[in-house]
């Protein structure tokens, strides 16, 4: 139901599942290496079409995806195609996504900070202050957290935290 959730709205991306080196939460639908050019443009050609305004496409998991230069090369290849820009989750520092994003020309962002590895308040909002320090220091900070019932209720408890700072959608990064 995501697509008809989307249909009124402008500012949301694609978190897109790929190969993590673990297997313990694997989805339906992930993207794996060994995958064909043909294979992953049919996958960014439906996404495409079930969210004709999404601009931007981030990974689910991909440890294992995001740090194989040639599984990167055929998906950014891809990306380009549909005018997609990739935000790198960072699932490993082995990533090579800004290498292949090179390659072909492409602007692709990267996240800072993850703000839930663990469901705790406190953890929650140092991973904020270090976003906002990161902001601060940078100009900017992308930061990525879970839609967990933790997450929202912190967030909505921290905006204290960010005095100093401007959050904006990552269309304005």
């Amino acid at each position: 139901n995501s697509a008809k959730v989307t249909n009124n709205l402008n500012d949301y991306m694609i978190h897109l599942p790929l190969e993590a080196s673990s297997h313990k939460f694997e989805e339906v639908d992930t993207l794996y290496i060994g995958h064909s050019i043909e294979k992953i443009d049919n996958k960014i050609k439906t996404l495409k079409s079930l969210y004709p305004k999404a601009t931007f496409i981030n990974n689910h998991t991909g440890s294992k995806y995001t740090s194989n230069e040639v599984a990167m090369d055929k998906l950014l290849k891809v990306l380009k195609k549909y005018n997609y820009t990739f935000i790198d989750s960072k699932t490993t520092a082995n990533s090579v996504v800004l290498k292949s994003a090179k390659k072909y020309g492409m602007r692709v962002l990267t996240r800072n900070i993850f703000l839930d590895n663990k469901k705790d308040k406190k953890y929650i909002q140092k991973q904020l202050k270090r976003a906002v320090a990161i902001a601060k220091r940078n100009g900017s900070a992308i930061a990525i957290g879970h839609p967990y019932s933790i997450t929202f209720s912190t967030l909505k408890q921290s905006k204290h935290l960010l005095k100093g700072v401007e959050l904006v959608f990552v269309q304005s990064l």
